[in-house]
């Protein structure tokens, strides 16, 4: 199925949709109910084991499938809520979203609280996480992506050269074609990250709720920043978190994926480099670095237990995200390096995608990313641009830069996108803190002062000097915690942009006092 029409990827369409060009009459705010309209009842037992032992009740809220047909298809989005602790001290909801765009976020208030929400939140806020739409339990959708599908992972992998471009955009069109022949009822066309910020204001007005405040990971910080712009009086209090620079993913965004990627990779460099004794993947930064370059290399030339270069690589970028994830990384590299492939077939890290044929458990995921990121911007459509862009941050980014400037299936997405991406407004309140740490794989710290510029007056970026993707409770930095949880709690928004120092750690073991250190 070819693209039929164009005004002109991103991790997101004019005549496809029948309305002849923008969305502008689209309605912007929801109607404004007299009383909540939502029925709180049992979750689904999957996400019931995932939050347990978090109390938490979920609801059906109905939204148009088509915001310029508003009295036309409903679907109903799934909602749930963990009721603030105190009743006294309640003083509205915090929404949730943990990113993707294809994350589930019902069960992310529970793991939030897991790893430390403050109770000063939790007792004044009703954590209100969601399916978005086509995720989960929201009137999922899905491509038929199987698990030896060869589109299996959002971020393309590294071309060598131009043939593996050429031969990339084989498999990005077969992809673009797969989700169009299974979009038996039209839905994906309708999943914009425009679309979800409208949701977003339904479900406020479903809870009777005059405004909502916002928490967004990643992705949702894109959400987030839409929802504050379409929605400027109904914002409260709006914390972004890993930002990724605007309103949506394009195809410059996924290329700072790299750039994130070669400011990241020296944190786990330093930390390996102190265990060379045990992992001995060089004594030095520069050696450790230097040993991934060579496996890279070797692994293009002959895989190891099924995994060639571009999984490594991917697998590499992916366990950045967490200084947590750091031993496996290692594990896997030690292994590689030493051509243990029973130990790779044993690593979580290493298990690539299936060979039976079987539904893919990320069809649904994939899926959804593909959708808001085609639909929300233009990508380009030439393959020529993709050679030239590879061979560009090959040079530029040699860590991973061939694989984010490759060929996806937005080059061949079969809509045009229907409204333009949504724009910041400076003109609303000033209730937008950003969080960002300084070295961050996949949203690297470049989206912060990106957002920061755009938001203008309305915002403040906490600057963290720290490593991995999530900052607000999902990060150690006591500066970055004790800020946010003022601004939420209090209301209290920095006066200008902050700073972060690291919080201190412990490098290597201290000798307790009166006592003799071997060595």
């Amino acid at each position: 199925m070819k693209r039929q029409g164009s005004v002109g990827r991103s991790l997101a369409l004019v005549v496809v949709l029948g309305l002849g060009g923008s969305l502008a009459p689209v309605p912007a705010a929801a109607e404004e109910p007299k009383a909540p309209l939502v029925e709180w009842g049992q979750c689904p037992d999957d996400v019931v084991a995932e939050a347990a032992p978090t109390e938490l009740r979920c609801a059906a809220v109905p939204v148009p499938l088509d915001y310029a047909d508003p009295e036309g298809e409903q679907i109903d989005l799934t909602v749930s809520r963990l009721a603030a602790a105190d009743p006294d001290k309640r003083r509205g909801v915090l929404m949730l979203n943990p990113g993707g765009p294809g994350g589930s976020g019902l069960a992310l208030s529970a793991l939030l609280v897991a790893r430390g929400l403050p109770s000063s939140v939790t007792d004044r806020y009703d954590l209100i996480g969601m399916d978005t739409r086509g995720i989960g339990h929201s009137a999922p959708v899905g491509c038929g992506f199987t698990t030896d599908s060869p589109y299996y992972s959002n971020i393309p992998p590294y071309a060598a050269d131009d043939a593996a471009v050429t031969a990339q955009a084989k498999v990005a069109e077969q992809a673009a074609e797969q989700c169009a022949d299974n979009d038996h009822d039209g839905r994906l066309r309708h999943l914009t990250t425009a679309n979800t910020a409208r949701d977003l204001d339904r479900i406020r007005a479903a809870l009777g709720e005059e405004k909502t405040s916002y928490l967004g990971y990643s992705y949702g910080t894109a959400l987030g920043a839409a929802y504050a712009s379409m929605f400027p009086e109904r914002a409260d209090r709006i914390v972004l978190d890993s930002n990724i620079g605007d309103t949506h993913l394009d195809r410059d965004g996924l290329r700072r994926y790299a750039f994130g990627m070669e400011q990241t990779l020296p944190d786990f460099a330093k930390w390996a480099a102190r265990r060379h004794d045990s992992y001995g993947l060089g004594r030095t930064p520069h050696q450790v670095r230097a040993s991934y370059l060579t496996m890279a290399g070797t692994l293009d030339k002959a895989p190891v237990a099924g995994i060639d270069g571009s999984l490594f690589r991917l697998l590499t970028f992916g366990h950045l995200f967490k200084q947590t994830q750091y031993p496996q990384l290692a594990q896997t590299w030690q292994a590689i390096l030493e051509g243990d492939e029973t130990a790779l077939r044993g690593l979580p890290a290493a298990q690539g995608k299936g060979v039976d044929g079987a539904p893919s458990p990320t069809d649904n995921a994939l899926t959804v990313f593909l959708s808001v990121t085609c639909n929300d911007v233009e990508w380009p459509e030439d393959v020529s641009t993709y050679r030239r862009g590879v061979a560009e941050d090959r040079e530029r980014y040699p860590l991973f830069g061939a694989a984010t400037a490759n060929i996806t299936p937005c080059a061949f997405w079969p809509h045009a996108p229907a409204e333009p991406p949504v724009k910041i407004d400076t003109k609303g309140p000033r209730n937008v803190l950003l969080l960002q740490n300084r070295r961050d794989a996949s949203t690297p710290y470049q989206g912060g002062k990106m957002l920061r510029e755009k938001f203008g007056n309305r915002a403040r970026l906490v600057s963290v000097d720290d490593s991995g993707h999530g900052v607000y409770v999902l990060g150690d930095n006591s500066c970055a915690l004790n800020t946010t949880t003022r601004y939420l709690v209090e209301g209290e928004m920095p006066t200008k942009d902050a700073f972060c120092h690291a919080d201190e750690r412990a490098l290597e073991p201290r000798a307790e006092p009166g006592a003799v250190r071997h060595v």
